[in-house]
């Protein structure tokens, strides 16, 4: 599938994107860098798939005492944070590399962390980069009632404690996307959106059903039928990589959105 990029029929539209575009290609040209990766991006990839699989790998093959065991899922949690943030975001914005194929497989990085490719270009390349900060557009601030990251959303009492309980909700992003990505890519699908970049939606959900299935079996079957860790135990762990991931995913993707100086806006505004 080719990249997924934001299109409008709107004149106005067409015209900003083809400026910034122009803009932002002048300013490589003019200091001679590349619009695509780099060895300072392929190492950083090698890095973060190093500590997302090697300590995996290690409880697999060493026995181990619990303790040592809660330190490398959180090494693993960091990895997949690492994946998230400095491969599979890069591939799937097409910038990794100047081959297609060479974007899909880094792209498929996203499967590491147990969620769907195409529900990450719908929300991000699209929904996020098109409408950043819009209110009922930007899902990157449509969250659950428990947080509250918009401030033309609903003010609950529960969110007059954000500031404490905050980053403990923040440590769930990853682990809701787990079963998240069905009802976002059915939301998807209903609003046309599947059809619109021609992805057929029956087989989007069994690619989503068998993958997440062989990531379960993987995190999750494997430690128990292969370590001397009880099935409660590979669930804590499997708990705390997920968290560890989210928790530092959330806190840097909100630097777009919830901090000083970030705007936000109603939806309206797109009238």
């Amino acid at each position: 599938m080719k990249t997924i990029k934001f299109l409008s029929d709107e004149p106005w539209q067409k015209q900003f994107a083809s400026s910034v575009r122009q803009r932002v290609n002048t300013y490589f040209k003019e200091k001679g860098i590349s619009t695509k990766g780099n060895w300072t991006l392929y190492t950083q990839t090698g890095v973060m798939l190093l500590l997302y699989i090697a300590p995996f790998v290690i409880m697999l093959l060493i026995p181990m005492s619990a303790w040592v065991g809660l330190l490398l899922v959180v090494i693993m949690g960091t990895g997949m944070a690492g994946i998230g943030m400095c491969v599979m975001h890069d591939a799937v914005h097409g910038s990794y590399s100047e081959k297609e194929w060479v974007n899909r497989l880094m792209g498929a990085t996203m499967y590491l962390l147990g969620s769907n490719v195409f529900n990450w270009k719908i929300q991000h390349n699209v929904m996020h980069h098109a409408y950043t900060n819009i209110e009922g557009y930007d899902q990157d601030i449509a969250v659950s009632g428990l947080i509250r990251l918009s401030q033309f959303a609903p003010l609950k009492r529960i969110h007059r404690y954000q500031y404490i309980d905050a980053f403990f909700f923040y440590g769930l992003m990853t682990l809701s996307k787990l079963t998240r990505d069905f009802s976002q890519l059915a939301r998807y699908n209903q609003d046309g959106v599947t059809q619109k970049f021609h992805v057929n939606p029956t087989v989007e959900y069994a690619k989503m059903v068998a993958i997440k299935l062989a990531y379960l079996f993987v995190l999750v079957g494997l430690p128990i039928l292969y370590t001397s860790f009880s099935w409660w135990q590979v669930i804590i762990g499997f708990l705390l990589m997920h968290w560890t991931a989210g928790c530092i995913l959330s806190t840097v993707f909100q630097m777009a959105h919830v901090v000083e100086g970030a705007q936000q806006f109603e939806q309206v505004l797109l009238c």
